[in-house]
Parts: structure tokens; sequence; C-alpha cells
């Protein structure tokens, strides 16, 4: 079997959270500049943590310097850590079929399993030691490695191809998302894209902005074999 890197997103693909690390941001945003209302003024889908925090400083006024953004992060990781803990596990809680394909993954040695996710690294931390499923991820691109959301999947299929012990360009690349802009992050750098329905849009949305494969969830028959190359 050819050597697969598999990189899941967070938000919307692996886990729901009630909407958790958006109010994390506007509690911290509210109480650093009385601006917890910015994030109305734009949508977060898709969007990576050093991004978001990008366009709230500006839409509060504020200088959008690195050491701000980085000063604001840190402030919400704490807020995190916080809401989260206190999340409602009715509302917080992995999508259908992804424990049982992270699992199936990881029984096979010719693939790795990572994260490609906007989340900082201590954010995606804090979300999926929730529902106890962050061990599980041995590697990933992070929100903390590139603003940009193509850059840091290329960053997260690198960090698997070493993995595996193979050059990149003999791996199979894997992105599952649940936003266009994981498709678009895909096929910017010649990954395949499959698509889970489980956000804001629709398997045919996923289908339109360029996705191989969608589906309704990983519990979908042939979900699971779409990604293990079955």
């Amino acid at each position: 079997m050819k050597p697969t890197v598999l990189l899941f997103d967070i938000d919307g693909t692996l886990i729901t959270t009630g909407g958790v690390g958006k109010r994390a941001l506007e509690l911290v945003f509210d109480e650093a500049f009385g601006r917890g209302d910015v994030f109305g003024e734009f949508r977060l889908d898709g969007m990576t943590d050093r991004a978001i925090v990008r366009a709230a400083l500006l839409a509060a006024g504020r200088p959008a310097t690195g050491e701000e953004i980085d000063r604001v992060l840190a402030a919400y990781v704490e807020v995190l850590e916080r809401e989260v803990a206190r999340a409602d596990l009715r509302q917080y809680r992995l999508h259908a079929g992804m424990q049982q394909a992270v699992d199936e993954a990881l029984s096979h040695g010719h693939i790795a399993v990572g994260l490609g996710t906007g989340n900082i690294r201590e954010g995606a931390r804090v979300k999926l030691s929730r529902v106890g499923i962050y061990h599980r991820f041995a590697f990933g691109g992070f929100g903390s490695d590139h603003e940009d959301r193509t850059e840091l999947i290329r960053i997260g299929a690198e960090r698997g191809a070493a993995k595996l012990g193979v050059p990149l360009a003999e791996c199979r690349i894997v992105v599952i998302g649940d936003t266009p802009k994981d498709v678009a992050a895909a096929k910017g750098i010649g990954a395949e894209a499959v698509g889970v329905a489980t956000g804001h849009f629709s398997v045919e949305q996923l289908v339109r902005a360029g996705a191989d494969r969608a589906f309704r969830d990983l519990d979908e028959r042939g979900a699971i074999q779409a990604l293990i190359g079955a």
C-alpha cells in the first residue's frame, strides 16, 4: 500500500464544541478591549486562529502586530481551558464515525494519522483532550505553524512523511475537512480532499468546492475506505 498521511481538521470535522472557541475569544476581547462583539462581523469557518485574531484586532481598531496576536492567543488558551472544562458534553462531542476512522487508520502501518488545523497547537490539545483523542495524533500542521491554511497543511504533510520515514513526494496525502477552505488547502499542495458535511457546508457544496469525495459523516458507507485507500 502507498504510504499515506491523513490530516484531520478539528472544528466541525472531528468535533463539535457548541461554539466554545468563539466564546473564549469573545471573552478575551471583551476583557481586553471591551469589544467581544467583533466576531459577528466575519465568518470564522475554515480560518486559522492567527487569522481570526488578526481580523478581530483590526475590526476592534487595534494594531494587529505579531506580538499583539501572540498576547491575545496566550490569554485565549487560558480562557479556553476553563470554557472547555465546563462544556456540556451533549453539545461537545466527536462526530459520527471519527473514532472508528482514526482507530482503523492507526491499525495500518503505512498510514500516519495527524492533524491539519487552523487551531494553534495548544488550542488543539485543549479541545481534543476533552474528548480523549488528542494523544491519537502524533503530529500535525497547526495554526501556530503558519497563518495560511495551505502552508500549515504542507507542514503537516511533511511531518507525516517524516514519521513514515519516506519522502513527501512518495506519499498519498489526504486532508479531511468540513469547509471549502479545507478543500482549497488540500488542492493547494496537490493532496486529496475528503469533505464531511458535519459543519456548515453540505456534501454538494463541498463537491462543488473541489472535494474528491464528500460524505454526510464518516459513518457513511465507504467513507473510511476512502481514507485508507481500500
